[in-house]
């Protein structure tokens, strides 16, 4: 089993969903982005997803746009990220899930790439540019590697979509709660209960949802049908606003705490 096969076993024993922010790895350096991964497990988070800066993220909203121009411009790299895990794993066994866009990894070369975040610490991989039916050298090397590959679903997803994505996945199913990109929303899309149970019915395989999800609200309305939520731009916009002043990784973390808080069913 993994370690997020082991979060997921867990949050389901003390009935609850789990908690899973996003960042920017370099927003707005890689010693900030480890305070606040540290941070962010003692307010407990129970998985990170950690964002891969690329110039051209085409599933991202401004938010997260911007933090990856600022790591960028900042001169964070792939492999100034993946040596970043490796010494952040001494820290934490936090898991760890890797989002990044097929070009970078197309380019570092799929198998050294899929080795060298395994053996850094990652748990899990994210390519949301790239769909399971040219995906077949990665999911090959994953598996190969003992990486966990996350593909998303979206709300028009066909029941053919749904299993075939079931299929390749390995440690949850990213529910995309809306068609557009990411970013925070006052409202969720209607249909997200119904969504979730037409996938529940091809697999049991844990079930996160994202985009949009930005407040303890938000969460609490998921949760019933949900195991995992992610919460990205709303992170992002907290430590863009904070831009690495002193306390920054406290205040994060105070926000993480509070989206903790409403991941309990019984509340």
């Amino acid at each position: 089993m993994s370690r997020l096969d082991d979060v997921f076993d867990k949050v389901r024993e003390e009935n609850r969903v789990a908690l899973m922010p996003f960042l920017t790895a370099g927003d707005p350096t890689l010693e900030h982005t480890g305070r606040y991964i540290l941070e962010m497990e003692k307010n407990g988070a129970d998985i990170v997803e950690l964002g891969i800066p690329f110039s051209d993220p085409l599933a991202d909203g401004p938010t997260i746009q911007r933090s990856s121009q600022r790591a960028l411009a900042g001169g964070v790299t792939l492999a100034g990220i993946l040596d970043f895990l490796r010494n952040l794993r001494r820290k934490t066994s936090l898991p760890v899930v890797l989002m990044g866009y097929y070009n970078p990894i197309f380019h570092y070369g799929v198998s050294s790439f899929v080795e060298t975040a395994k053996g850094a610490g990652a748990d899990g991989l994210i390519v949301p540019d790239l769909p399971p039916e040219e995906a077949g050298e990665l999911i090959a090397a994953a598996r190969q590697a003992d990486l966990d590959t996350v593909f998303l679903l979206a709300p028009t997803s066909t029941p053919e979509r749904i299993r075939k994505i079931a299929e390749v996945s390995r440690g949850f199913i990213y529910y995309v709660s809306l068609t557009g990109v990411t970013g925070a929303r006052k409202e969720l899309a209607a249909g997200i209960e119904r969504s979730i149970e037409r996938i529940r019915k091809a697999t049991p395989m844990p079930v996160c949802i994202g985009f949009g999800i930005s407040s303890p609200e938000h969460v609490k309305r998921v949760r019933s049908c949900a195991d995992g939520v992610i919460v990205g731009s709303a992170v992002v916009e907290r430590i863009e606003q904070l831009s690495g002043e002193t306390g920054d990784a406290v205040e994060v973390g105070k926000f993480i705490g509070r989206l903790r808080a409403a991941t309990g069913r019984g509340g």
